[in-house]
This record gives structure tokens, sequence and C-alpha cells, in this order.
């Protein structure tokens, strides 16, 4: 099979948001293939905003030890083989198929003894299979939803990294903090490390009741280790970060916002849980693996002249740490918004927050069919924004238009950036219309 064929077929598996939460059928898949996901330490992260470029940046400091590194994320930008990476690099096209090669006769199996395999349960264990066959020296697994439930908590992570936790998937994870809190603390697993990045009290207090359950060491950010100081600096920013063994100072980012250089904190003192011992990281070698990381979609820059930046916020949480990202990193007069949002996300305190921020906003739609309708997000828009601050714009690349001529209209210097946001998936189809990566 080519790697077309291989992604039509992972398709044809159902959605990634739709599903039975159980760990019945992936267990059972791993078990035939051998338990791919026990051949290697992990590090597994959980939380609401954050997770990706957390294990972007644990990635980055892991492969500068010289180790080789296997990431598994989700959901994709533009290529489904970017949730599936070794020593930063995406699974080729080839080996991608290989690999739904090799183990798909253990999935049919599965579905022949009543428990068909699902969408993410397939990625899952396709990742887990590569890993181990590489093999990898460790495994930076990120969570797809939830956490105890979650396909990839098959894996008992060494560490585990909870990021914020806010309100999001309620209908999945249940109505409140505390219950989402719960499902997610469900990755940390007896005698492991696990390292909290800031949260609300209400989250905290469950987190620290299942790590004192299961004998887990814990390590807070803000207490344990954290951001000592931190200054915007050309294209990212200067920190002083405290590990759990030592403190790193001059530790360029080229990352933007203070919800970065967290999860900058959070990656560095996961790492150093992994490597025991009482001794720090080699501070040059800190400095190096940050000065290297990416976190595409997050707050970047994909055009100049004017300025257009992309963010795959999508709740309330994330969008307010990527707003104050903005505001602090760029020196923008006037922002021009151009938005797509799923239907089944908190779309008013999406757009409560974006109002002060927007002088005008172009509501549009994106590649999903859980995007909302232009007419509906308008109709949610315009008694925020005023009718004539609203746009409504039907095709993603229509929209990116219209935001970027708005923009122009202000003037070369008028100081008028765009700022494409509302989803995952909006800011990876941003991204391949303007050709972010240059294809």
């Amino acid at each position: 099979m080519d790697y077309r064929a291989v992604e039509r077929a992972i398709l044809d598996r159902g959605v990634e948001w739709d599903f039975e939460p159980t760990l019945d059928r992936i267990a059972a898949l791993l078990d035939v293939l051998g338990s791919p996901q026990r051949a290697y330490p992990v590090i597994h992260i959980a939380g609401t905003n954050g997770k990706t470029s957390t294990a972007r940046l644990t990635e980055v400091l892991l492969k500068e030890r010289n180790l080789r590194v296997g990431r598994f994320t989700s959901p994709h930008l533009v290529s489904m083989r970017e949730r599936i990476t070794v020593d930063g690099e995406p699974l080729s096209e080839e080996r991608f198929a290989e690999v739904y090669e090799e183990i798909i006769p253990y999935v049919e199996l599965t579905d022949a003894n009543g428990r068909r395999i699902q969408f993410f349960e397939l990625l899952t264990a396709m990742a887990f299979a590569a890993f181990s066959d590489t093999p990898v020296d460790v495994a930076v697994v990120e969570t797809g939803m939830g956490g105890s439930w979650d396909a990839t908590n098959v894996a008992d992570g060494t560490v585990s990294v909870i990021t914020p936790i806010s309100l999001d998937h309620t209908d999945r994870l249940g109505p409140d903090i505390p219950s989402i809190a719960s499902e997610k603390a469900g990755i940390i697993k007896p005698g492991s490390t696990a390292v909290f990045a800031q949260q609300e009290l209400e989250a905290a207090e469950v987190l620290m009741r299942r790590a004192v359950e299961v004998g887990a060491v814990v390590a807070r950010e803000g207490l344990e280790f954290g951001v000592l100081s931190r200054e915007v600096a050309l294209g990212g920013q200067l920190l002083t970060l405290r590990g759990l063994k030592g403190v790193y100072d001059e530790v360029y980012l080229p990352l933007y916002g203070a919800h970065q250089a967290s999860n900058a904190a959070c990656a560095l003192a996961a790492v150093e849980a992994l490597t025991g011992g009482d001794e720090p990281l080699d501070v040059e070698l800190v400095r190096q693996a940050f000065a290297q990381a990416s976190s595409p979609g997050r707050l970047e820059i994909i055009r100049r002249t004017p300025t257009v930046v992309v963010d795959a916020a999508h709740n309330p949480g994330g969008m307010q740490a990527t707003l104050d990202g903005l505001h602090e990193a760029f020196d923008f007069a006037k922002v021009i918004g151009v938005v797509s949002v799923m239907r089944d996300k908190d779309v008013e305190g999406l757009l409560e927050l974006l109002e002060p921020v927007l002088a005008e906003i172009v509501v549009t739609r994106n590649s999903s069919p859980r995007s909302m309708p232009p007419k509906e997000l308008a109709e949610l828009a315009e008694p925020l924004f005023g009718e004539d601050r609203v746009h409504v714009v039907d095709r993603l690349d229509d929209a990116i238009d219209k935001g970027i001529a708005i923009a122009d209209a202000e003037g070369e210097f008028s100081g008028t950036g765009v700022f494409i946001t509302g989803s995952v998936v909006t800011a990876g189809d941003a991204r391949r219309l303007l050709k972010a990566d240059g294809t």
C-alpha cells in the first residue's frame, strides 16, 4: 500500500473525536504485538493546553543529550505523519505505510474478536510499534484526550507531565475542573515522577491526591521548579529557569509568551527527573537545545508585510495565554482576526476574549466537518463586535485574503497585523494555504 491508501484506511476507522472510552481494545492489540510500549521509558504528557509544545521542548532536550527520541503528538496540523516522529522527523511516507502493513494483520485479528480498533487507537499502536522497531531510547507521548482511558495510557510513564488544565471537551471529560483533572490524573502511575505545571487550586488538589494515592514523586511549577525570570528578546524570549537540580540562565527560547516559558520549565523538569541522580544538566546543553525549539502553529509568523500570525488556540484557557503572548511579543497598532472554530467548543467564550483585541473579525470555516458555519459564527460575533466589525467569508483561503486586504488598506506602516486562530485545524489549513513550510 502507498501512503495515501494507508491514510484512507486509517480514516475509515472513524473520526478522532467520536470513540468509546475504554482501554480494552488497545490493550488487546498491544498484547498481541508484544507490548512494544514497554520497550523504552516514556515521558507521558496530559493537560488541556500546551501538551504538544511541551512534548517538542522535551524532545529537543533529550536529543541534545544524544538520545534517540520517539515523539507521538496529536492532532496533526497538515500531515498525519507529523504525529509519529523519530529524532524530530516525521516518519517518511514509505516508513509510515510499512509500519501500518506490519501491524494491520494483528489489528484485523483484534477486530475479528469483537474489538474493532478505532482511529486514534490505530495511530497509537503504530507509534509504539515504530518506536520499538527503531529502537528509541525514550518516547515522549502526548495523550489525545483526557488521560485515564486515553489510548496512550496503556504505557506506564516513568515521568508524567500535566500541563495547565481548563475547561474543554466537557462532553467527554466532565463538566468542571475537578472532573477533568481527575481524568487527566489517570496517567500518573505508581512510583513515577509527576511534573505539574501551575494549576488552578481545584485542579491541583485532584492531581496531588492522585500522586499521593500511587506514591508518585511530585514536582510543582512555582515550588520545586519554575521560571525565575524572562524578558522579551528578538524572535522569542530570554529565560532563567530553575530546574529540579539547578539553575539555568541565559536560555534563549525562540517561542513567544509566558505559557511557552512555562512549557520549557516543565520539559526541563521532566528530563531532569528521567535522568535520575542529583547532578544538573549541562547548562550549555540546555541553551543549545532550547535555541533549536519550534512549535508550528503556536504564535507562528507565517507571512510578513503585513505580518500574519497563526495560533491553534481553541478554548478560552489557551486563547487567553495566546493573546497575552500576542500583546507582549507583537507591537501591533491594530489586529485583524481571521477566525474559524469547531461548533462543539466554547465559541462565545473565545469571542469574548477576542473582541477587545481585534479591530475587525473575518469569520469563516476550516476543512473539518465540525467547523461552525460562518453565518452561525457571525450571529454569535455580531452582538459582541457590532455588525460593522464582522465580515463573513465562506472559505478560509478567501477569508485570509480578506484579512490581508483589510490590513493592506491600513497602509504599509500602520502596524496592522493579521491573526488567524480558533482551532488546530484552522492553524494547519492556514499554514498549508500560505505555504509556511515552503511547500
